[in-house]
């Protein structure tokens, strides 16, 4: 198996596929005003949906879900039908950098952890003009805590997300790439641990049964298990922030 095949199957069954929860979905929610029948959401790299059904149940709005994988959209649209919502939820398969809807066309783009697969700055760039005028964008993005850090955890991170940065650094993206700042807030533990990495953690030994411990399926649920310890040592330093933005005339 590939990688892309292993992250699939480990993940398409979870609520989530990465830090994140239904209050962080519902605070950033709140900062964001006017919505209504007619306002619609896009919600990128939405993965299996758990913050896409939390929209659609807290709002009026119409929501366009992508993401690039098949397996994601199917296990969320069978959540949309078990919740009556398939009038308020589409699905579309679609690489978050090429996009193919009309300018001008959404109210709100929202995007939990995901941002990273083709990094902040070109997302926030790409996906502008899709906003309408005075649209807002809401973006979980992993982020330093502190201006200085041990090694140990910067390099872990400059390594496996060459953009990770601070938060006041991240406010100057924002709004380098056309965008007012309007709040920001930290994620808490509960959003890594109980929401994130336990799922994955309680799942590792069945899946690796499932491959019969074949080395690669050992070395990916490795990398999962020194991904956890990394933040259960250096959480201090480091989360995923959630950034509210209004698009700039």
């Amino acid at each position: 198996m590939d990688l892309l095949e292993l992250i699939i199957e480990y993940h398409k069954d979870n609520e989530r596929q990465g830090p994140g929860s239904k209050e962080a979905t519902l605070k950033a929610l709140k900062l964001i005003p006017h919505l209504n029948k007619k306002t619609k959401i896009l919600d990128i790299g939405c993965g299996t949906g758990e913050q896409t059904i939390t929209l659609a149940k807290n709002t009026e709005a119409h929501i366009t879900a992508v993401d690039m994988l098949p397996q994601f959209l199917e296990t969320l649209m069978k959540r949309v039908k078990e919740n009556n919502l398939i009038d308020r939820i589409t699905a579309k398969e679609m690489l978050m950098d090429n996009l193919t809807f009309e300018e001008n066309s959404f109210d709100v783009i929202w995007s939990e952890g995901a941002i990273y697969n083709i990094g902040f700055e070109k997302g926030l760039s790409l996906w502008r003009k899709y906003l309408k005028d005075n649209g807002y964008i809401a973006v979980s993005e992993i982020s330093w805590l502190t201006d200085t850090r041990p090694d140990e955890i910067e390099g872990y991170w400059v390594n496996a997300y060459p953009e990770i940065d601070t938060i006041e650094n991240k406010l100057s993206v924002i709004e380098k790439c056309g965008y007012s700042n309007v709040a920001h807030f930290i994620l808490d533990d509960k959003c890594w641990l109980d929401n994130y990495y336990q799922p994955l953690i309680e799942n590792a030994e069945a899946f690796l049964r499932k491959y019969n411990y074949a080395d690669e399926v050992k070395e990916f649920v490795e990398a999962g298990k020194i991904e956890a310890d990394m933040y259960y040592r250096f959480k201090e330093y480091y989360s995923y922030v959630f950034y509210i933005a209004k698009k700039k005339q």
